[in-house]
């Protein structure tokens, strides 16, 4: 078996496995086995085991057929999901969850187009991911045959890299190539296109293949001199903060990064994509920033003099107004992807190199400076951003209609499961209650569609997080719109034996639309009633019985401890609870869309002071 060397095995997040990655075939020890002879299919399912792959989420069809014959005696598992965007999630969220490439499978023409937003959704997310579709015979396409589609096309503003297989020898090392591709440097997802007559036609088989990727050389270390002048820009600052990216997630660098962050007392954020690499118990963590961030954690980059950015890209839901955000900073940049750097805003100390080597290296030279006598005094600017803290805290107001709020029972759900359970949410106010009322104290415990912001994520990734990782408590929070979106899952997690638990926060909206039609049209409601609360359609409880799974219910605060214990109690079945909750709760603190920082509202009429000079 092709195993990942130590160097890919040292970017994992702790505890939660290694990558599957191919790659470059140094002189082998020993010599390989001969080749076998096999078919394309063959070997595409032999490549797959010789990665080491555990689980394949896809369906089966005309073009992708062959494969399915041989993987029918394999180790590896595959799972039956009942759409192809279920199968692109559940890969996604399986990468998520445990490190690993994550990988779905679908035939050709729209079983390969039914993942292209799942695709979309891990190229926006950088999650390792190799999709395989089925393509008509070489000699029909561009015909226009019965299911073709240029999937290759298609993704090729999506995907990290594509393939259109061109002979049946190639698939081992093709298959080798994607997944070295997808796990390495910046993680995203790979196509690998393979058309029918050669998953039919007579080959040889051999491992490990030579792989062919001149150019694709990720630089991993940080340049020292860069390292040096970020740590010198460090003990200077006065109002430093570090900003803080999925990127850190993704090198397995959280352990480093509070090294760094108690070395140098800076201020730490943690963007949606980064929640639980910096463990929110900390005194040191601000909370989220952005959008619907805290205004401490807002603040604390609205006015820093120095931001260090590690495994950010400067998205606009962090910066809002662009040309506005943080204008007193000076900003290191450090990332695995040199695109990233100065795309969006400037970097005074651009720093290419992998997240926790830049890290890691950031705490030598910070040490240095200390040796030397160099330390920074932030007294004040914690003085100030505690202040802020404590006139601003999260929380919410109770309905005034006696309904339930729906921040009470994520916030319950998150202190009853506790912080060693997964949690994937959907996408809309839910989500953003999730990321702000659950305490994530450690990596690979929170899942969501940040980038693309894909509604219907979380029921399949939370599906794929619980066979990535069997023995966790994975809970998919949900809207009832998101849910209605991929909820046929629920039949696969049934009969997979598959048992994930199910919030759904039930506002009878489209929530986040509706808080917009709120503030800024006027209240004019349109087309966002769902009538899963008016009319009961659908029934949540008993949708959940008709896929096998268990339905429960709870509509008040009184109940809410219960059923969520009774759910925890339940690990033999999937389980959906519908919690009915106010449809006119809204999220707060909130950044407007195309608006400053500076314009963060606190509540609807309440916006704290940021120009005030208390520093």
């Amino acid at each position: 078996m092709n195993r990942p060397t130590p160097e890919v095995l040292a970017h994992r997040p702790p505890g939660v496995g290694a990558t599957v990655a191919a790659q470059p075939s140094a002189a082998p020890a020993a010599s390989p086995p001969p080749p076998t002879s096999t078919t394309g299919a063959g070997a595409l399912v032999k490549s797959l085991e010789a990665l080491g792959v555990e689980v394949v989420f896809g369906i089966p069809g005309g073009a992708i057929l062959p494969a399915y014959d041989p993987l029918f005696d394999s180790s590896v598992r595959h799972i039956l999901v009942r759409h192809e965007q279920g199968a692109g999630h559940a890969a996604t969220g399986y990468a998520q969850a445990t490190g690993r490439v994550g990988v779905c499978m679908a035939t050709s023409g729209p079983g390969a187009t039914n993942l292209v937003t799942p695709i979309a959704d891990a190229y926006m997310d950088s999650v390792g991911i190799v999709a395989i579709t089925g393509q008509v015979p070489s000699g029909a396409i561009g015909s226009d045959a019965f299911q073709e589609a240029d999937i290759q096309g298609i993704t090729l503003p999506i995907t990290k890299h594509n393939y259109l297989v061109q002979a049946a020898e190639d698939i081992p090392r093709i298959l080798a190539e994607a997944f070295h591709l997808a796990a390495t440097g910046r993680p995203g997802p790979v196509l690998v296109d393979i058309p029918k007559d050669l998953l039919q036609a007579a080959t040889q088989f051999s491992w490990p293949p030579t792989l062919d990727l001149p150019g694709y050389r990720p630089t991993l270390h940080p340049h020292g001199k860069q390292i040096r002048e970020a740590a010198r820009l460090m003990v200077g600052a006065r109002r430093p903060v570090l900003y803080v990216g999925g990127g850190v997630l993704k090198a397995g660098a959280a352990r480093a990064l509070r090294q760094l962050a108690e070395l140098t007392g800076i201020p730490v954020v943690t963007t949606l994509m980064a929640r639980g690499a910096f463990p929110d118990s900390h005194r040191q963590h601000l909370g989220m920033p952005g959008m619907h961030g805290t205004v401490a954690a807002v603040y604390g980059l609205q006015k820093a003099d120095l931001i260090v950015a590690l495994g950010a890209r400067f998205d606009d839901r962090v910066t809002g107004q662009l040309d506005s955000f943080a204008p007193n900073a000076a900003v290191v940049h450090a990332d695995v992807d040199p695109a990233e750097i100065g795309k969006n805003r400037t970097a005074d100390v651009p720093i290419v190199g992998d997240a926790r080597y830049v890290i890691e290296e950031l705490v030598g030279a910070v040490g240095a400076e200390h040796a030397a006598g160099r330390r920074p005094d932030l007294a004040e600017w914690w003085s100030t951003l505690d202040d802020l803290r404590a006139r601003y805290p999260l929380g919410w107001d109770q309905p005034a209609d006696g309904t339930l709020a729906p921040q009470y029972v994520i916030k319950r759900l998150g202190e009853i499961a506790g912080p060693e359970a997964v949690y994937c949410a959907g996408v809309g106010q839910h989500q953003m209650w999730a990321s702000q009322f659950i305490s994530y104290e450690n990596p690979g415990t929170w899942l969501n569609s940040g980038g693309l912001g894909t509604m219907g994520y979380a029921v399949p990734a939370a599906m794929g997080a619980k066979v990535g990782r069997p023995d966790a408590t994975v809970w998919a929070i949900d809207g009832d719109g998101c849910f209605q979106m991929t909820n046929q899952e629920l039949a696969t997690c049934a009969l997979e034996d598959i048992p994930i638990k199910v919030a759904i926060i039930n506002n009878g909206n489209l929530g986040m639309v509706r808080q917009w039609q709120t503030l800024f049209y006027n209240e004019r409601y349109s087309s966002t009633e769902l009538g899963t609360h008016k009319h009961r359609v659908p029934d949540f409880v008993k949708l959940a019985e008709a896929f096998g799974c268990i339905g429960l219910r709870c509509a008040s605060a009184s109940d809410v401890d219960g059923v969520i214990e009774a759910a925890m109690a339940i690990n033999d079945a999937p389980v959906v609870v519908d919690f009915v909750v106010g449809k006119d709760a809204m999220v707060w603190p909130m950044v407007a869309a195309g608006t400053s920082n500076d314009e963060i509202m606190f509540a609807r009429d309440l916006r704290p002071n940021f120009d005030e000079d208390d520093l």
